[in-house]
């Protein structure tokens, strides 16, 4: 399998350490939108499209994320410490919070994907910052709950 396209939509400062949303397109047949360009302590990073993990309530049964203190659909107030048994799988002392919904299998496609990822977004910053750049549409679905006065379009519906 191979990455045939990356679209690059810059931040532009606008939202701290998050540099770019990305969409990756490989073999020109399947695509993974809302990957994001990270800058970290060590430099770029991406971080894969991911959503937070949910638990039920005790008393209905309704999904919650595992930060909520209150059942969305019954108000009960939820044990703020549940999220305590998952338990990041590194050994490190975070707990998991969010999973991966698409993600790369080995630490070479990683770093390769990775590679290609920042080639991409030094060439569009280098795009950026000539007269009447027009930034790349990457569907606007990767701009969700930022409020950057940018038309949308339809939004994906799901839990978050």
């Amino acid at each position: 399998m191979r990455l045939t396209e990356v679209r690059v939509k810059l931040c532009n400062g606008r939202a701290g350490r998050l540099k770019a949303f990305c969409s990756l397109t490989f073999d020109d047949a399947f695509v993974v939108r809302d990957v994001k360009l990270i800058e970290g302590n060590d430099g770029l990073f991406l971080a894969m499209p991911a959503r937070k993990l949910c638990d039920h309530c005790p008393r209905c049964g309704e999904k919650n994320h595992l930060r909520a203190r209150f059942c969305s659909n019954c108000g009960v107030r939820l044990d703020e410490n549940r999220h305590l048994q998952y338990k990041n799988g590194n050994g490190g002392p975070r707990y998991k919070l969010h999973a991966d919904v698409a993600h790369p299998i080995n630490a070479s496609c990683r770093d390769e994907i990775e590679r290609q990822v920042i080639r991409a977004y030094q060439e569009e910053l280098e795009k950026s910052r000539q007269p009447g750049y027009v930034p790349p549409d990457i569907d606007d679905e990767d701009a969700d709950g930022y409020d950057w006065n940018v038309p949308r379009g339809l939004k994906p519906t799901g839990t978050s």
